[in-house]
């Protein structure tokens, strides 16, 4: 017998406008208890959206049948225009052939070789920090993981200055973009007052900026050993480069995905272990194990760190900084009942997955333990995403959060100054007010 999708009308929706806009996860919560894993809200004008908890739909749009899912608009229009097209925004027989030049990329021994970069940044960065007064982390981490892209990008060739006018245009675009998805009613304004005019020809100075590091490379005889490197000497099949845009549009993907959600995961990380003295106490246990062996320093840190990977990882099922994966269904198809005709648009939501009482013990607890048989969790945790969209970049976030959390709680104990972790849902989800303070060992 076929089922009905529960519906929530646009009077609903438009009643609890104000609320939406500043954070939809409560409404969105309160019609998962309401509905069940599937509900339908209408958003007038013939529009609708199909919110989703239910892991097994989730993977089968993602995995098992994603040749009939495509991303929505938001992706392969709206953003495009801030960042081109690259392999996050493109679709199709594009998208293989940019997944395959780029998957040797980020192969974990290349990632390997990046590790030094990194912990130049990182413990340059680590040092400046504030000692024994109030601060908030979230921007600390932003401008750190920004940076540890920006070099491991293009090694000594970017200044901190250009990294510092790159990381200003990168948030400019982000949050015009949310301007835009939010408040689409007034998208004919930000047109007519140049606001949009204006944030376009940002993201214009940002491809001027990075094409003359790449002149500048272009020029030197020896190599660098950083990604920029790595995505020169990338060809497709037939032994051709990528042309000059499509590699600026693929740096800049990357200073989006690589810096956004990452600086995202590190604060909510941070606040949930300044919170929880036992988990800090393990972690340097770890820490101090893994300073003790003989060998490569850096390999031990990122392969030895199971306690802190856990960490990270509940962190991330707690707060997954990419809270919704969109897709739209090219063909109906049928599901567990339901029947769901073309060009329905998804939204599954990973918050919701992630806090779902049958799939988790205790979902509001933070217990990195339970990651100890992360295997039992493949069908109901990606916060890197599934398939083969899942993110090309994931194991660069883990060793670099797993770098930057080994050097600073070696060096600082952590002193919580917040009641309850705050969050702003925005395109990803971020963290808000979180302030700590840092005691030197």
């Amino acid at each position: 017998m076929q089922k009905k999708i529960p519906e929530v009308s646009v009077f609903q929706f438009l009643r609890n406008s104000t609320q939406i806009l500043k954070n939809p996860l409560p409404f969105h919560k309160s019609n998962f208890d309401k509905h069940g894993d599937l509900f339908q809200l209408n958003l007038g004008l013939g529009k609708s959206v199909l919110f989703c908890r239910n892991p097994e739909l989730a993977l089968h749009a993602l995995q098992q049948d994603q040749k009939n899912f495509r991303k929505s608009a938001i992706q392969t229009k709206d953003l495009v225009k801030y960042v081109g097209k690259g392999l996050l925004t493109n679709e199709g027989d594009d998208w293989k052939k940019q997944r395959k030049l780029l998957q040797p990329t980020f192969y974990k021994k290349n990632i390997f070789s990046l590790l030094q970069l990194m912990r130049q940044t990182i413990e340059k960065e680590i040092e400046n920090l504030p000692k024994n007064q109030e601060f908030d982390s979230f921007p600390f981490f932003s401008t750190l993981a920004f940076k540890v892209v920006a070099k491991s990008l293009f090694g000594d060739a970017i200044s901190d200055s250009e990294i510092a006018r790159l990381q200003l245009i990168t948030e400019e675009a982000q949050l015009m973009l949310v301007k835009e998805l939010r408040q689409p009613y007034k998208r004919w304004w930000f047109s007519l007052s140049g606001e949009l005019k204006d944030k376009i020809q940002l993201t214009n100075d940002a491809r001027h900026l990075i094409l003359d590091i790449i002149a500048q490379r272009k020029k030197q005889p020896t190599q660098n050993k950083d990604l920029l490197d790595l995505l020169l000497q990338s060809t497709y099949e037939d032994g051709s480069v990528m042309t000059e845009n499509q590699l600026l549009d693929e740096i800049l993907i990357l200073f989006i995905a690589g810096h956004e959600t990452t600086s995202n995961a590190l604060t909510f990380t941070t606040q949930l272990v300044a919170q929880n003295q036992d988990v800090y106490a393990a972690i340097t246990a770890e820490i101090n194990k893994i300073s003790a062996k003989e060998g490569d320093y850096l390999m031990n840190i990122v392969g030895s760190s199971e306690y802190l990977s856990n960490t990270i990882n509940e962190s991330m099922r707690l707060y997954p900084p990419v809270y919704f994966i969109d897709r739209v269904n090219n063909e109906s198809f049928s599901y567990n009942g339901f029947d769901f005709p073309s060009d329905t648009t998804f939204l599954f939501s990973l918050y919701a997955m992630h806090r779902k009482e049958n799939l988790w013990e205790d979902p509001l607890k933070f217990k990195p333990e339970r990651f100890s048989q992360a295997k039992n969790f493949s069908k109901q945790f990606f916060p890197f995403g599934a398939g083969p969209r899942k993110c090309i970049g994931n194991n660069f976030a883990m060793y670099e959060m797993t770098l930057i959390f080994h050097f600073m709680f070696k060096k600082f104990e952590l002193i919580p100054h917040f009641e309850d972790i705050e969050i702003t849902p925005l395109i990803s989800l971020k963290p808000k007010n979180a302030i700590i303070s840092l005691k030197l060992k």
